[in-house]
Formats: C-alpha cells, structure tokens, sequence
C-alpha cells in the first residue's frame, strides 16, 4: 500500500491572477520590440500572469480542495499598475526579466489566499515577501547542459507609457504546469471571475 501512495499521479499547481487581453495584447507587442537578445527566452501571451502561491508538486486527488479555496475567494479585483522598468532577477546574472507590479490590493489577496491555503495544509509559504510581478522572459543557460544563465547583451528597454496606466486583473485561476523542453505549459483547472469596482478592462 505504501508503494502505491508513492506512485500515486502529482501535478504541478500554482494560483495566478489573470490580466486583461489588452494587457497581455500590450506586453507581447512590447517584448517583440525589446527582447531581442539571443540569450532570452520570451514568456508566451498564455502565460503572462502574476502569481499569487505556487505550490509545487501536489497529489492530484488535492486539486479540488485548490479549486475550493479559489472558488471561495470574495476579494473584488485588485486595481494594478506596471513599472516602466524590466527588472532582472537575480541581480548581475539575471535568470528572468519581469515587471514590477504595484497593487496594494493584490498584497491583500495574496495574503488571504495564503492564509487560508495554509489552514488546509495545502502550502507552505515562502520565506521571503510576496513580490507581485509578470514574468516576461527567462534566460537561456550559458551553454547545454549548464544551469549558469547566459550573458545578456541587450536587456529590456522600458514599457511604453499607456501600459503603465492602472488597470483592473479580470480573474483568479488555478493553474497545472506541464514542464516542456522548450518552456511551462499552463492549463486552467478552476478559475473565478472578479468583479471590479470600475469597468477598466
């Protein structure tokens, strides 16, 4: 019995906050001026998200109670605004470029969310502060095989300004990441629309 718990099927989950189509319209017409060096590796439109609590590998038999707790959110939608400058994580050799993402509201949410992922033994939170943010591209390793990220030549110029306007996030979603050779595949297990106090989107 305890061998087949062991095999038992897993799947790697995280809950994100879905961004307006504009939006993600907006950032993907800007990373194909900006993100031209070879080394990056561009984050497709399907998955420009920010992440609220990813939660790693997981039975799948736990889904549902995920969902439950995503179903169950009552935060209206967070109003966002994007810094205009890429920032490149970890400092001196980034492995990732992304997006400040300034929202008091998501901070709130975030925290909730955690809170009550935590009361079902569902998460273990992370260590260091929750940094609201969109990845927009990852870093190619130095050369096959090595986990060293290349060198960028060219890093990300800024957003234009009409993407640094406030905008409102339009759902929460309880994604399945499929790891690929080239790159995350994320599937929507359980979303909620959130409603939000002005039509921005």
């Amino acid at each position: 019995m305890a061998k087949e718990r062991l095999k038992s099927p897993r799947a790697r989950l995280f809950v994100a906050l879905d961004l307006p189509e504009r939006v993600r319209e907006g950032i993907v017409s800007w990373q194909g001026a900006e993100l031209r060096d070879q080394a990056l590796r561009v984050v497709g439109p399907q998955n420009i998200h920010i992440t609220l609590a990813f939660l790693g590998y997981m039975p799948e038999k736990a889904i549902g109670s995920v969902a439950e707790l995503v179903h169950q959110i009552t935060a209206r939608a967070p109003r966002i605004e994007l810094r205009p400058e890429p920032v490149g994580k970890p400092k001196g050799r980034p492995r990732l470029f992304a997006l400040d993402a300034t929202s008091e509201e998501t901070v709130a949410l975030q925290a909730d969310l955690e809170r009550d992922l935590v009361a079902k033994r569902l998460y273990e939170p992370e260590k260091r502060p929750f940094w609201p943010h969109v990845t927009v591209a990852r870093v190619r390793p130095e050369r096959r095989g090595s986990k060293r990220p290349a060198r960028i030549e060219r890093g990300p110029g800024p957003l234009p300004m009409a993407l640094c306007a406030p905008f409102f996030a339009v759902r929460a979603t309880l994604y399945r990441s499929t790891l690929r050779p080239q790159g995350a595949e994320y599937a929507p297990l359980a979303q909620l629309e959130l409603p939000a106090d002005e039509d921005v989107r």
